[in-house]
């Protein structure tokens, strides 16, 4: 990978009314990664994210320390607005993001606060729905849109930000398997064919491990794993610490192979297609 576009160091922060949210966070993620996070629900995930994206401490207020560092600004010493052109965030309510009548309008209205060339804005508009697979949607009435495509425009007006970082709170969690799958097919997409810098909140493990290049586990405000998809997975340990997340089904159906010495520790997988071929392969050993 580049150079590290994310340092955080000793990152502790409590909320008004709270205990303490984050206690320690130490994080690297270098440019063009795709970082992926999970981990169960109050462990500090958003909070994480707000504090990367500058809304903490600038427009939520608590008790913070540490540094954190983001394309070489300091967020706890940069206004937002300032950040806004290198860090964009998407929530898990598309609702609650989209303030235009029509996609075209959602799309103008964060470049235009930046002052953008209007011719500026209407060249990047069908670049940037095509990136999110609604080619042609510029007219559409965005609160006739399904859930999925919400999210997707939500997503495509934080890229018409130009971002470097791109942060993504749990972007499916209100959407149905199909707009869940849009989401993702979007992600993927950046993943192979833009140099953005993702960070990724997702408890679709098992779509989230065909995406990331790591995935972190934050438990209680404090990371607890953090490696590639195949190493973090196989850790089955990690799961049982940790209450309310689970491994993809794919990877306990491995895990209880090797248990039973069925499967060779270094054949392990977390991607679905890879686990089919070798079954296939364990089986066709098996009558021969």
């Amino acid at each position: 990978m580049g150079e590290p576009v994310v340092r955080v160091d000793g990152l502790t922060f409590r909320y008004p009314t709270s205990d303490q949210i984050l206690c320690g966070i130490n994080l690297e993620i270098n440019r063009g990664e795709f970082v992926g996070i999970t981990g169960p629900s109050g462990a500090g995930k958003t909070t994480l994210c707000m504090c990367l994206k500058g809304l903490i401490p600038h427009v939520i207020g608590g008790t913070i320390r540490g540094r954190i560092i983001v394309q070489g600004m300091n967020t706890r010493k940069t206004e937002p607005s300032i950040l806004a052109e290198s860090v964009a965030m998407v929530f898990q309510d598309p609702e609650t993001q989209i303030v235009g009548l029509t996609v075209e309008e959602d799309l103008a209205f964060g470049p235009e606060n930046l002052m953008r060339p209007a011719s500026e804005i209407r060249d990047a508009i069908p670049r940037v729905l095509h990136t999110v697979g609604l080619t042609g949607y510029e007219q559409r009435e965005t609160y006739r849109l399904s859930g999925g495509q919400k999210q997707r425009i939500a997503i495509a007006s934080a890229l018409m930000m130009e971002p470097q970082v791109l942060i993504l709170d749990e972007p499916t969690s209100e959407l149905d398997p199909l707009g869940k799958d849009e989401v993702f097919q979007v992600v993927q997409r950046l993943r192979e064919e833009h140099q953005v810098t993702i960070i990724m909140v997702e408890h679709e493990v098992e779509q989230l491990a065909n995406v990331a290049d790591r995935i972190i586990q934050i438990d209680r405000g404090r990371i607890v794993a953090d490696a590639p998809p195949r190493e973090f997975f196989h850790n089955a340990e990690l799961f049982r610490r940790t209450v309310g997340e689970r491994l993809p089904q794919v990877a306990e159906l491995l895990l209880a192979l090797e248990a039973e010495e069925f499967v060779d520790p270094v054949d392990f997988t977390p991607y679905e297609e890879e686990a089919i071929a070798l079954l296939d392969r364990l089986l066709l050993r098996k009558r021969d």
